[in-house]
């Protein structure tokens, strides 16, 4: 009896690993969006008025130098904002309105993104080819994962329990294995890499492959890339998001100021505007349905989607004004600027309604 229980022990233990590494990323040619998947009820908003309202002007510690990405972790109210030139990131309270940490030695800190399920978070820091990982409770850098040429954005597959990153001039995304702090594998993209984003609808990974005009759609589970999916009319496509349940992509080209709608469900491409040159960070309120892409030309615009349109509806104009965040749940929106009056100062706007 012992041994038939240990038996049925070991079979479930099999059966629950294959259970895990079953993948559920199986995009066709002419999707991402699986067979049969229907989209929440997503309620209808009406024209927001135009413009954004300054309502808070923050002093932000470091040098006046450049940022870079920005994270938002709605569990914990904190929003974590690369310095890139000051290699450091600074820990926002978004709640409280304050700062509340600066972690140091991270040359050139790109890419940021946090994983509250395992208390860390994620920073490219391609001043030294690597990524590090922080515990988001003492803040202090636990990890170093190197070999990267220059590591940029940064995503994370919750069911396959891994952390990509983009490899911009390596042309690859480099697959961490959040439990082990090590590298598990690095995927070729033939191209260099634009930013990566997880699918929670395809499950997939998806990375912009900017100097083949592509988004590469990857298996977080065997780590591959499963679909290509040409992106007709971009040039050197860098930053995306995405209304998961909406099923769009919002692209950006950095070689024509372009921003693209992509259908998921389709791969069609459904709207293309011209915008400011060198459209680089954008963040998405998925229940505002706004879109905010920020501009290394120092131009930050708005945007409200109808339906499948986006309408315009606003702008920012700062110097260096190029990247942006908001918090989905107060709609506040974040642009750190890395010199007012000679410092850094993160300023706060409140979309008019």
């Amino acid at each position: 009896m012992r041994g038939a229980i240990f038996l049925i022990a070991i079979l479930a233990g099999v059966n629950g690993s294959a259970q895990q590494s079953r993948s559920l990323c199986s995009p066709t040619a002419s999707s991402l969006t699986p067979a049969g998947w229907r989209s929440p009820l997503i309620p209808a908003t009406t024209q927001p008025k135009t413009g954004l309202t300054l309502v808070r002007e923050i002093p932000l510690p470091g040098p006046a130098n450049r940022f870079d990405y920005q994270s938002v972790d709605q569990a914990s109210g904190r929003i974590y904002m690369n310095h890139m030139n000051a290699g450091s990131t600074i820990v926002f309270d978004a709640d409280n309105g304050k700062v509340i940490g600066e972690i140091m030695d991270l040359p050139r800190a790109t890419g940021v993104w946090a994983v509250p399920t395992h208390h860390q978070i994620y920073v490219s820091a391609p001043g030294a080819h690597e990524v590090a990982i922080i515990d988001d409770r003492s803040l202090k850098v636990v990890a170093r994962v190197g070999g990267i040429r220059f590591p940029d954005g940064i995503a994370y597959a919750p069911e396959a329990d891994k952390v990509f990153v983009s490899d911009e001039s390596g042309g690859a995304d480099v697959v961490i294995d959040p439990k082990t702090w090590k590298k598990r594998s690095t995927i070729e993209l033939g191209g260099d890499a634009g930013n990566t984003h997880y699918d929670s609808v395809s499950h997939c990974i998806l990375v912009a492959v900017q100097t083949r005009n592509q988004l590469a759609a990857i298996d977080p589970v065997s780590e591959r890339i499963v679909q290509r999916y040409a992106l007709h009319g971009s040039d050197h496509p860098h930053g995306f998001t995405l209304d998961e349940p909406g099923r769009l992509a919002f692209v950006t080209s950095e070689g024509s100021g372009l921003l693209q709608v992509v259908d998921l469900r389709t791969m069609k491409i459904l709207q293309t505007l011209n915008g400011p040159d060198d459209p680089d960070v954008l963040a998405w309120d998925p229940s505002w349905r706004r879109l905010y892409v920020a501009s290394e030309s120092g131009v930050v615009s708005a945007f409200w989607l109808d339906g499948q349109t986006l309408r315009p509806i606003g702008e920012v104009r700062m110097p260096h004004a190029h990247t942006v965040a908001v918090d989905p749940r107060t709609h506040l929106v974040y642009l750190p600027l890395e010199n007012i009056n000679g410092r850094p100062v993160l300023w706060v706007y409140e979309p008019i309604r």
